[in-house]
């Protein structure tokens, strides 16, 4: 069984940015991207006409998106018993205090600023690792 990535969000360079790190970090995962919550709901629910995702899967969540912020998305997919149980690490460029405790408060994996990920990557990558052997 093999895990997938989402990566959720509506800034091209940002989510081009987090593939290669994966690369760069020897993550060979397969990723599928949404370029916001709303798309990335449908994904999950399986609705998107064109993109799919099967479980096992972790989501990379930014924030600050169009149509569907990350706290909407993570609202949703927490009040939803299929997906309640999803493992999401929210990538975002803000270091805001009440935006982690938000973050926290909906049982994220892991809260990272952006300008900070390539630093605390490889920590992310180990974790990813055991996740994915885990699941399998």
């Amino acid at each position: 069984m093999t895990v997938s990535i989402l990566l959720v969000d509506d800034d091209d360079v940002a989510r081009e940015a987090m593939i290669r790190s994966l690369k760069k970090n020897q993550i060979h995962i397969p990723v599928i991207e949404a370029e916001d919550g709303f798309v990335a709901l449908q994904i999950i629910q399986g609705t998107h006409p064109e993109l799919k995702i099967e479980k096992p899967f972790i989501i990379f969540l930014d924030l600050n998106m169009p149509r569907m912020d990350g706290f909407e998305f993570l609202n949703l997919v927490r009040g939803d018993p299929k997906t309640a149980d999803t493992v999401i690490y929210v990538i975002s460029t803000s270091n805001a205090e009440e935006d982690q405790k938000m973050a926290y408060s909906k049982n994220v994996a892991g809260y990272l600023v952006k300008s900070t990920v390539g630093q605390d990557f490889s920590i992310l990558s180990h974790l990813m690792d055991q996740e994915a052997a885990d699941a399998t």
